[in-house]
């Protein structure tokens, strides 16, 4: 394979600016596929990203391209757009030399649109600015063209306009491609392999499959026959590939994988532990250097996930399993909950992350889950080194001596606890001018700092402006970005990233029934907001638990300190009071069907809690 005809590029935008679309119009042109098998979305493989109309998963596939009577070869990698998948952007970045920027004429530039072409730009990738849906009739794409080329600096020439619905401007794009994207760097080894693993999934027959980026080297079908093992750094691992080949988008056997080409690697192995997404390939009897691989993505919301039937705990930890594998920015570990049993605390990088692994484990597992309310991870500073040594591991602590916790029920007890910090974000919100004044007073309702205010496009047309924010996270994922869109009838694109964790007035609220304290409804909370927030679950509490024979408390509190009170009034129910004679067989009745409700109750000292009232309050709103 001549090195020098090969092209990898990815595709980046923010979310719904036709990047599948567009792709699916590069396969179509490059025949590919068969226009008869073409649907739209064609790579996007999971029914939950057809039904919302998102990528969720990056896809590959390999396209041959006729151009100036010589073959190439262009491998595409689809990216999402959300800026709960900006990990799985990183990783495709990290198998390309060439990135297309696509902006959608009618939007303009969005929030994630500036985020993915800076990380393109820390990548080195040759960026080919995009201007798509030039078909539509709000189509403005002289002015986002002006926009692009006042925001990222390019010059107005490097600018193509396209449509991925109509295909009116691809072939263009895709001279583009040959002529500006370099090809990848010739090979220097000639009796061993380096190969970067970017993604990975289980197949029944086929084991882990590995999707890897050849950076030197070559593997070939001989190599396999005769039993050259590879080699994985990660985990030490040995094994012999059963297959190698492209994906076309379908997984296509081929006898090498040459230097610069991205393909598959199907390693035979059943363990999914043993092959990680980052990790490089290379001969165990020729070792080339390890590649750096990818910095595993901080998780930023945390909420439990537990089986409704507790017979399927196995099964949820398989499917945790299997899922991590495909998704490595999802970690978890196990919990166990009085109230809800068994299952496993969960780390996702947002709140549509979160969506999407629940409804993924419930489609593709058959596995009915209780999620419940997201969190965040808070940062603990102890008063003292002796209380350090006596109560906890050196393991529980980060490097600056702080102890991590997710959970309320984690917390320590106060007395021991200096202060506790919270996460805070830097925020990008990009907006229609007119919406500044709303968007700034919902910021300012959610303990934010403002910092500055910047003006896209000329001085003539300040048409959208990018306001900068510093904000906790808990207030980010606590229905900020549903706010947000509703202040601005949509027209708003929100951004964040990590900043650093600052001291907050953070305060445990614990959920009595009773006088019984239920620590899975206790939750962590900035003071200002504990007594509305408190005060929200007790009033719903009284709503959802039944009355029974005695008078319930239901409390909210700050240490001792009551916040809220509801009461739930006693009752005396006789079930058999509504029969009034006949067989005595009715009466059984009656009573075993009271007696099977109880069964499906939670069981705090006296007082009888249906699982409906911890679903309610629990669950994400």
């Amino acid at each position: 394979m001549d090195i020098s005809k090969i092209r990898n590029f990815c595709i980046i935008a923010h979310i719904d600016h036709g990047k599948s679309t567009l792709s699916d119009r590069l396969i179509e042109i490059t025949n590919t596929v068969e226009k008869r098998k073409l649907e739209d979305q064609f790579l996007d493989n999971l029914d939950l990203e057809k039904e919302r109309g998102i990528t969720i998963k990056l896809q590959t596939v390999r396209m041959i391209y006729r151009f100036n009577n010589e073959d190439y070869v262009l491998n595409l990698i689809d990216t999402p757009g959300h800026v709960d998948f900006s990990y799985e952007v990183s990783r495709s970045m990290a198998a390309c030399e060439g990135a297309i920027l696509l902006i959608d004429a009618t939007q303009g530039i969005e929030a994630q649109t500036i985020s993915n072409a800076f990380k393109a730009m820390e990548h080195n990738l040759k960026i080919i600015p995009v201007v798509n849906k030039i078909d539509l009739p709000n189509a403005e794409p002289e002015k986002r063209a002006i926009e692009v080329c006042e925001t990222f600096g390019f010059d107005l020439d490097e600018i193509l306009f396209v449509s991925g619905k109509t295909g009116e401007g691809v072939d263009s794009l895709l001279h583009a491609i040959v002529n500006r994207i370099p090809a990848p760097k010739q090979h220097t080894t000639l009796d061993s392999v380096q190969a970067l693993i970017f993604d990975s999934f289980f197949d029944e027959y086929k084991g882990v499959v590995a999707l890897v980026r050849i950076m030197d080297g070559f593997i070939s079908q001989d190599d396999l026959q005769r039993n050259h093992s590879l080699y994985l750094y990660s985990t030490n691992l040995t094994f012999n590939p059963i297959e190698v080949g492209y994906l076309k988008p379908n997984l296509s056997p081929s006898k090498c994988l040459y230097t610069g080409e991205v393909g598959y690697v199907a390693t035979g192995e059943k363990n999914i532990r043993n092959v990680q997404v980052g990790d490089t390939i290379t001969f165990v009897d020729n070792k080339l250097p390890k590649l750096p691989g990818y910095k595993r993505p901080k998780s930023m919301v945390y909420a439990s996930l537990y089986p409704v039937d507790a017979n399927q705990q196995t099964e949820l930890r398989e499917s945790l399993e299997k899922l991590a594998l495909n998704d490595s920015s999802l970690n978890f570990v196990p919990e166990y909950s009085k109230a809800l049993g068994s299952g496993f605390r969960c780390g996702f990088l947002g709140l549509l992350h979160m969506d999407v692994v629940q409804e993924r484990l419930e489609r593709e597992y058959s596995v009915d889950l209780i999620l419940t309310a997201p969190s965040v991870e808070y940062k603990v500073k102890l008063k003292s080194i002796k209380t350090k040594n006596n109560n906890y591991k050196p393991s529980d602590f980060d490097e600056n001596g702080l102890l991590t916790i997710t959970t309320a029920s984690d917390l320590p007890d106060m007395s021991m606890v200096d202060s506790i910090l919270e996460p805070w974000m830097k925020v990008e919100i990009v907006t229609a001018a007119e919406y500044i004044g709303d968007v700034m007073k919902l910021c300012s309702s959610r303990r934010s700092i403002y910092k500055n205010t910047e003006y896209i496009g000329s001085t003539a047309n300040m048409s959208r402006v990018i306001l900068h924010y510093e904000m906790p996270l808990i207030e980010i994922i606590n229905d900020f970005f549903d706010n947000l869109k509703s202040v601005t009838h949509g027209y708003a694109s929100l951004d964040y990233s990590f900043i650093e964790y600052r001291v907050g007035d953070i305060v445990k609220v614990d959920i009595l029934i009773n006088n019984e304290k239920v620590d899975a409804l206790s939750f962590l909370i900035d003071r200002s907001q504990a007594m509305s927030e408190g005060r929200r679950i007790v009033e719903n509490l009284k709503k959802l638990i039944p009355k029974h024979l005695f008078k319930i408390p239901l409390q909210a509190t700050i240490g001792g300190k009551i916040i809220a009170r509801e009461d739930i009034p006693a009752i005396k129910k006789d079930v058999l009071k509504v029969l009034s004679g006949g067989d005595h067989t009715r009466k059984l009745k009656q009573l075993e069907k009271q007696k099977e409700g109880k069964k499906r109750l939670k069981m705090y000292g006296k007082v009888s809690i249906p699982q409906e009232a911890f679903l309610s309050i629990l669950k994400k709103s």
